[in-house]
This record gives structure tokens, sequence and C-alpha cells, in this order.
């Protein structure tokens, strides 16, 4: 393992998400957001397809899999994430929208504990509250600023969370590329039949802006396959916090987004608690 190659390639991995995502931001912004999420599973399937296809053992035996009522939960939880993370994009813009869906890791650790029976210390609960009341800053409820759309990225960070423990649960007992192959693959065919009815005719500008918001989804999530070959999740996973600091760029840059003090303090203890929580983790289990 390589765990300085791995940082500098989870990092130019979010780099790549968070420019996936201004392309997401600008495109439903003019398309239906289900046509633009469509457009996304197609690359993603293909992507994976193509990794299936390169597998040495062949594409049967390593798609194979003992848990596909999981995988078609997983897909259609992935599915509405997505959607509701980008139709949030066009309402609250980047900005917010990731700072709130930040508290995801969180949300995971203190899921893990019914759902997958891991034992949860007081340091981590501690953790999960501090990042809720970051989120709570962020959202500043009874504020007067407070809107409904400001609660959709937590409900795609939620279902995220879901589908994160969902993963690990499968994985415990067979190979981790069917869990990897599946949800895009079955989301591309959910997303196809709910998604193109919606299309939309594309103006000659904006096949660019979908060819490189399709080039960006591929490499994205080519860098983040090599991330995870090249080091381990544990030593790597902290610098995913990166792409809230590339968002936040992007929509500041080409948005006009504004970044409140309330935004920045709530996110910073959000950020702060996650980390604590993957490194008291680690510590837990190199003791172990």
């Amino acid at each position: 393992m390589n765990n300085r190659k791995g940082i500098l390639l989870m990092i130019a991995a979010v780099a790549a998400f968070a420019v996936q995502d201004g392309f997401s931001r600008y495109l439903a912004g003019h398309y239906n957001t289900l046509m633009v999420v469509m457009v996304r599973y197609w690359v993603f399937a293909a992507f994976v397809m193509l990794l299936a296809l390169r597998r040495p053992e062949g594409l049967r035996a390593a798609t194979r899999s003992r848990r596909m009522p999981a995988h078609v939960l997983r897909a259609l939880l992935l599915v509405a994430e997505i959607c509701i993370m980008v139709y949030g994009y066009t309402l609250i813009g980047l900005i917010e929208s990731h700072a709130v869906f930040s508290v995801c890791p969180l949300l995971v650790v203190a899921l893990s504990g019914p759902v997958l029976g891991e034992k949860l210390t007081w340091q981590r609960w501690a953790a999960v509250a501090a990042g809720l009341v970051g989120v709570i800053i962020i959202l500043r409820p009874g504020s007067g600023l407070f809107s409904w759309p400001a609660l959709l990225p937590l409900i795609s960070a939620l279902f995220f969370a879901i589908y994160a423990v969902l993963t690990r649960l499968t994985s415990r007992d067979e190979a981790f590329f069917p869990a990897f192959f599946w949800p895009p693959m079955i989301g591309a065919g959910v997303m196809t039949l709910i998604g193109l009815p919606f299309w939309e005719s594309i103006s000659g500008t904006d096949w660019l802006y979908m060819a490189a918001y399709a080039a960006v989804a591929i490499l994205a999530n080519w860098l983040l396959q090599k991330t995870y070959e090249a080091a381990e999740a544990s030593s790597v996973q902290p610098f995913a916090y990166f792409h809230i600091v590339f968002a936040s760029m992007i929509g500041l840059t080409f948005f006009a987004e504004t970044l409140a003090l309330p935004v920045v303090f709530g996110t910073v203890l959000i950020v702060a608690a996650g980390i604590y929580a993957l490194w008291h983790t680690h510590r837990t289990e190199a003791a172990a």
C-alpha cells in the first residue's frame, strides 16, 4: 500500500467529483433534473461495465451475487440520493448542500451500531452529536432564514448513509465488486425508465457541457477506484472532506454563491467531528 499516492489520488478524485457537481448544478438549472441524473447513470454504468469486462475471472463470475435484493435496495437508495442532491443544488446551491451533506459519515457511524452490530463508544456518539449540532447551525431553524429545500441534502445524506451501511453488510460474505457493479447498472435502468419521458432538447453549446459532464464523471470514478487500490480506506478517507472545499470554490466562482458565517462554523464542526470519529475508530481497531 502507498498511502501518499492514495491521498493524492483521493484529493484528485474529490476535485473531479466537485467539478461533476458543478456541471450537475448548471445542467439541472437548465434542464430537468431526472434527465441530467439519467445521463450521469448511463456514464457510470458504462464505466463499471468496462471494469467488469476487464476482470480476469470473467464478467459472469465477477458480477455473481447472492445478495441481489440488497443490491436492488442499495441501487434505489442511491438513485434517490443523487436525484435529491442534484435538485438541492438548483435550490440552495453547492455550498450549503455540501455543508449539510458532510454529516453523512457521522450518520454512517450512528447506523453501524444497530445495523452492523458494531460497538459504539461514547466518543463516537459524542462525535455524531457534535456533527448534528453543526447541521443545526447551518440550517438555522427558527431564524427566518430556514427553508425546506435546506432539508434536501440532509435527506440525501441519510439515504447515502443507509446505502453505505448496506454496502458494508453485503461485503461481509461476498467479494466487493458485485456491490460496486450492481447499483449503477440497476440505477441506469431505473433512471432510464423515469428520466427518458422528461428528455428535453439540448442546445448546441450545452452539448459540450453534457460531454464534459460525462467525461468528468468517468474520470472521478476512475480516480476513486485507483485511490482504494493504492491505499487503505482509513488512511485516505479524511481527505474526502476536500470535496467541500472544492465545491465551495466552484459555487463562489461560477455561480455567485455566498459563504455565510454560520455555514462555515457548522461545516468546520461537522468535519472536525467526522475526522475525530474516523481517528477514534482507526485507533480502536489498531488496539484490538
